[in-house]
């Protein structure tokens, strides 16, 4: 279930165009899901997170839900985004809860999720994204809080 924001509520008040996604199935799988927004916002995963921080590489699908599930805030821009936004993004990796990598055919130059929200923005600067982060990095849509965002993969960038 989509969930066009603008106005009302505070959480879609205070970022534009912020979409949610309701409804999201939560079961651990060992084989690809096809998922319906691009990337991903929650649903069916691997039981493997992947270790926050960022990446120089796409992960998989399944593993970066995974890490929402547990409360992370997962940045996916466009591999051929400029090496100064690239390093303002990885910047963000930094912050506990945190993921960050490349994604290939983003509808936007960046996309921010987490479980059941996501946010396209136009690049690394916008103001939008901050705002995305402290809300809902760990936020209270976080399906299991307090888990840990650590399991596969060595980041370039390790959260703290």
């Amino acid at each position: 279930m989509l969930s066009a924001c603008g106005g009302g509520d505070g959480e879609s008040s205070e970022i534009s165009g912020l979409q949610t996604f309701g409804e999201l199935s939560r079961s651990h799988v060992t084989t690809p899901v096809t998922y319906p927004q691009t990337p991903p916002v929650g649903g069916d995963h691997s039981p493997v997170p992947q270790t926050c921080g960022a990446y120089g590489q796409p992960i998989l699908n399944e593993q970066g839900v995974h890490s929402m599930e547990h409360g992370a805030v997962w940045i996916t821009h466009r591999p051929d985004l400029p090496g100064p936004q690239v390093e303002r993004l990885r910047n963000q990796a930094r912050k506990n809860h945190v993921l960050v990598t490349p994604y290939p055919d983003l509808p936007a130059p960046v996309v921010a999720s987490a479980w059941g929200r996501q946010v396209r923005l136009k690049s690394a600067t916008d103001p939008r994204l901050e705002r995305f982060i402290t809300q809902f990095r760990e936020g209270p849509q976080t399906p299991e809080p307090g888990a840990p965002c650590r399991g596969q993969g060595t980041p370039l960038v390790l959260g703290s």
